[in-house]
């Protein structure tokens, strides 16, 4: 692990402008199959085992280290897995690695539709798939993953199906496994889960409580009532803060300028921006970046 600390957060700054995502990191291509699952060896041994930031929209991530250790970083909050310990990564999540040389392990890739087949659905359920989870991985799910490695490896006529099921398995295996697996006090609804696939699609275009609203057939006063009640803060609230939460990952992981972010996520004004960035999170919103170098280096 030595000697990567000082490129942690500027191996993210992309010249790109964008934080980069990927089908498996390093590929453009269409995803390779039904599932995907390869030692760490296979892509981080490629990239002197430094993973740079970077996330993906349509893609869930297991990774266990097996032997050694790495130090993590999930939407710029590092973690450091150790022996025996699972990462989840649901979609969207900006994260990359520095991994200890010649660490053992698994990684485990999902496409949104297998991890969408899990069910029934519980709101618990969904809670947990739908945020990251770092911990120990019991005995049952180390089978299930191994089993999975296993039949990823092999053909068969029934190879699919054997491979979804369990990745299912593993899925809640590791829900109910996880002790921070319990129910959350505010379990979300259908419609907050319509809502949040509505903000990832729209983030850019600057919509407001009225726009979604109407995407959702159903008034303002309504819809403020459902978030309200699952989150505790006003639709307005709720939507700024999952903005501010779009550029704080930006300001970490790329170079474009604190009005370039603002212009992305449907700001035309630039100090407003600035303005409500330094309302919701304390600070301005190149004091936040500033922050975060001096953090990684």
């Amino acid at each position: 692990m030595d000697g990567v600390g000082n490129e942690w957060y500027y191996s993210g700054m992309s010249d790109t402008n964008i934080i980069p995502a990927f089908n498996l990191f390093g590929e453009t291509s269409a995803f390779p199959d039904v599932v995907h699952c390869e030692r760490v060896f296979d892509r981080a041994g490629l990239h002197d085992w430094v993973i740079s930031p970077h996330r993906h929209h349509q893609m869930t991530q297991i990774f266990h280290i097996e032997q050694g250790h790495a130090r993590a970083t999930l939407d710029g909050e590092e973690k450091t897995l150790k022996n025996g310990e699972f990462l989840y990564v649901p979609t969207k999540i900006v994260h990359g690695f520095a991994f200890q040389k010649g660490t053992e392990g698994l990684v485990l890739s999902l496409p949104s539709p297998v991890v969408q087949r899990v069910g029934p659905r519980t709101p618990a359920l969904t809670a947990w798939l739908n945020t990251s989870h770092h911990g120990p991985l019991g005995t049952a799910a180390t089978q299930l993953l191994n089993a999975i490695a296993h039949s990823y490896a092999v053909s068969g006529t029934f190879r699919t199906q054997r491979l979804i099921a369990l990745s299912n398995a593993l899925l809640v295996t590791l829900a109910e496994e996880s002790d921070d697996g319990a129910p959350p006090n505010h379990a979300p609804t259908q419609q907050m889960q319509r809502l949040e696939a509505l903000i990832s699609d729209h983030l850019t275009e600057g919509w407001g409580p009225s726009e979604f609203a109407t995407a959702l057939h159903m008034t303002t006063g309504h819809l403020n009532r459902i978030v309200k009640h699952q989150t505790g803060a006003s639709l307005s609230q709720f939507l700024e803060t999952t903005v501010m939460t779009e550029a704080c990952r930006l300001l970490a992981f790329t170079r474009l300028s604190v009005a370039e972010v603002g212009y992305r996520l449907g700001y035309s004004d630039p100090p407003y921006f600035s303005r409500r960035f330094r309302a919701r999170m304390g600070e301005t919103p190149t004091t936040y970046r500033t922050r975060v170098a001096g953090e990684a280096g």
